[in-house]
């Protein structure tokens, strides 16, 4: 029989890793050793929104409490798992920053170990041979829904001899589980859950080809990886009991095998209540980056507050939200994703950003190679931006005029701007920044005044034509900002532009 640290070192645990296993006993209990989560993705498909809140909470309490936080990719189901699945969930944790410790562990590479396991039970009378055959549990499925009674196998190869059944019968290892009594999860979130062991049946551990079962692979591998906390959706309440059963029986068997600590977190709806779909935001970790132009910084502030709670606190950094983060602050009602929240987050952390960083960001979304120089204007105009941008998509928007080609193509809906006696005013300023001196913001304002004042026009009526001729656009900064970013060539040159334009235009 192997105990942990043995099974870690048949598998291929790194020796830290075996050393922690060898020492992990008594989950939970004060003194214990190091708390232990992991998140259990299986990768047939993206890293989804509710994943990655699981993950989060998983990690925040690990960090918390200065345990371990691992990465497990439930891989078991070969026709539907895949590579770029798998690199979906890996570069989506990186991306939100949960860093896992020790390589992540890929579960069908330990199919062996798992049907050791159910092995160890069958030897130990704590599992048995099923030969039903598919037709005869589908006929007493059917006869169960006809009675109206709930759907789960009768136990009928449970005490018989196998003997009974024809050579070569294909069979299934079941759990033996327990038929009486009732066992109580003390769920750090749902609080005590009571079912009856009667409302239980004998599992399936291994198929009739002799592979495992997700739900026995998932109880070996959170004992190897000396998994102490359990944290996960509470679609899973039901299988914590399940997976007790097995584990209480491994305990019999061996000894070591401790319950895990319980944490079933409520799932996430929509913002009208239903389940979560793509219309809510249901998108994988990657739209949200790409597609939507979000910081990992303001999702993970977002999801964090997305069922978990520290008084009225809504702007928390990942420092504080490890200093924080406590199961007992997770509610038991399902949350409600709200993109506009969302978004209004990460406009917060959007301004709070590195200038330096928020380039860099912005100009791997430009459709244009960026010389230094036009980086380096790119950082500069990063103050003016931001405030205006509510994602990255709007900032990189925002930054055309820096770069546009002259002469520019004015937008449509700013070309009315243009017209009356707006190229009058801007014939007055061109020849009043021409002999400007200094090019700096507080010059600029100073004598685009004096135009105005000059022309006896409001300061409007200059500055929305300066504006559009020199950004294309009815918005943009404030028009001495954006003079001073251009510079003095750049915003003469685009003015005598529009100068140049005929008059009918």
């Amino acid at each position: 029989m192997l105990g942990a640290a043995a099974a870690s070192e048949a598998i291929g645990f790194p020796a830290w890793e075996q050393a922690r296993l060898g020492a992990t006993t008594n989950h939970g209990a004060p003194g214990a050793s190091p708390v232990v989560t992991r998140f259990a993705p299986s990768p047939t498909g993206y890293l989804h929104i509710g994943g990655a809140r699981t993950a989060l909470f998983n990690w925040l309490f690990a960090r918390h409490h200065g345990g371990r936080f691992l990465l497990r990719i439930e891989d078991t189901d070969r026709a539907r798992s895949t590579e770029p699945a798998i690199a979906a969930i890996l570069d989506g944790m990186r991306w939100l920053g949960f860093d896992w410790d020790g390589d992540e562990v890929y579960q069908f590479a330990r199919a062996d170990r798992h049907a050791a396991v159910a092995h160890q039970l069958l030897a130990a009378g704590h599992a048995y041979r099923c030969y039903a055959s598919p037709e005869e549990l589908t006929a007493l499925r059917e006869s169960q829904r006809a009675a109206g009674k709930p759907i789960r196998y009768d136990g009928r190869w449970r005490d018989r001899d196998p003997a009974d059944a024809p050579e070569g019968t294909p069979f299934v290892v079941r759990l033996k589980a327990p038929t009486e009594g009732a066992v109580t999860i003390p769920d750090q979130v749902q609080g005590d859950v009571t079912v009856a062991n009667a409302e239980l049946d004998d599992f399936v551990l291994l198929r009739s080809d002799g592979t495992p079962t997700y739900m026995l692979a998932v109880v070996v591998d959170d004992h190897d990886m000396g998994v102490t906390h359990v944290i996960r959706g509470d679609d899973h309440l039901n299988n914590a009991f399940r997976q007790l059963a097995l584990i209480r029986a491994m305990d019999a068997v061996e000894g070591g095998w401790p319950d895990p600590v319980y944490a079933h977190i409520p799932l996430i709806h929509g913002s009208d209540g239903a389940k979560l779909s793509k219309r809510h935001g249901a998108l994988g970790v990657d739209a949200y980056r790409d597609e939507m132009g979000l910081l990992p910084e303001a999702v993970v502030n977002y999801l964090l507050r997305l069922g978990w709670g520290h008084g009225d606190d809504e702007i928390i950094d990942r420092e504080q939200a490890v200093a924080w983060f406590d199961l007992a602050g997770v509610g038991r009602s399902p949350s409600r994703f709200d993109a506009k929240k969302l978004e209004n987050i990460n406009g917060h952390y959007l301004r709070a950003a590195d200038d330096a960083r928020l380039a860099d960001l912005v100009a791997a979304r430009l459709d244009r190679p960026l010389t230094d120089e036009q980086r380096a204007l790119l950082v500069r105009a990063m103050p003016e931006l931001k405030p205006r941008a509510a994602n990255l998509n709007e900032l990189a928007a925002a930054t055309d005029f820096l770069f546009a080609a002259r002469p520019l193509a004015v937008d449509p809906a700013a070309a009315p701007l243009l017209e009356g006696n707006a190229r009058a005013l801007l014939g007055a300023v061109h020849a009043k920044l021409d002999a400007l001196p200094r090019w700096d913001t507080e010059s600029l304002e100073a004598e685009v005044r004096e135009v105005a004042e000059a022309e006896g026009a409001k300061l409007g009526a200059v500055a929305q034509p300066l504006r559009v001729a020199l950004t294309g656009r009815k918005t943009s900064p404030g028009i001495f900002d954006v003079l001073a970013l251009l510079g003095r060539d750049e915003s003469l040159g685009r003015i005598a532009d529009q100068l140049a334009v005929p008059a009918e235009h």
